[in-house]
């Protein structure tokens, strides 16, 4: 009997350790673990984000409240040492709510497993690219307006 016992909590343990290795980066937040995306607050019409927090070449993302709707965006520096940004969904497939994760110099779609090379994140439009997100830069800030926010909305 102990030993079926100890098996059994055995299996249990390497089932649960594979689970929570193996899923995504947004569901690691319903426990707790790394977070979700950092919320931010505009001042006089604009979000700022610092860029030196970029150089390591994460993306980090954020969120955005507009009108009952969260929107999400990421932002992330390529080699050439441009900062990013884009929504967090494409014009496929953002109706499944999934969004993108990184891995290393690529996002990669949640949904249907495209890879995108960050370098071209604001370069290239439509189909299953991130969704770009116009952003100015004031010496080392990222500027983004809020109506460019807004007009992300229909993806989310």
């Amino acid at each position: 009997m102990f030993v079926k016992t100890k098996i059994l909590l055995l299996c249990l343990g390497l089932t649960l350790g594979l689970t929570l290795a193996l899923m995504p980066v947004k569901a690691w937040a319903l426990f707790g673990f790394g977070g979700g995306p950092e919320e931010v607050k505009p001042v006089d019409g604009v979000v700022r984000i610092p860029a030196a927090q970029f150089k390591d070449g994460k993306a980090r993302f954020y969120k955005f409240a507009s009108e009952g709707k969260e929107i999400t965006f990421f932002a992330v520096q390529s080699k050439d040492g441009t900062v990013r940004t884009a929504f967090n969904a494409c014009d496929v497939c953002w109706p499944a709510k999934k969004g993108y994760t990184q891995d290393g110099e690529y996002m990669i779609c949640m949904n249907c497993g495209q890879r995108f090379h960050v370098s071209r994140i604001m370069e290239v439009k439509g189909g299953c690219n991130p969704g770009p997100l116009v952003r100015t830069m004031d010496k080392d800030t990222i500027v983004i307006k809020v109506e460019d926010l807004a007009a992300g909305a229909h993806y989310f």
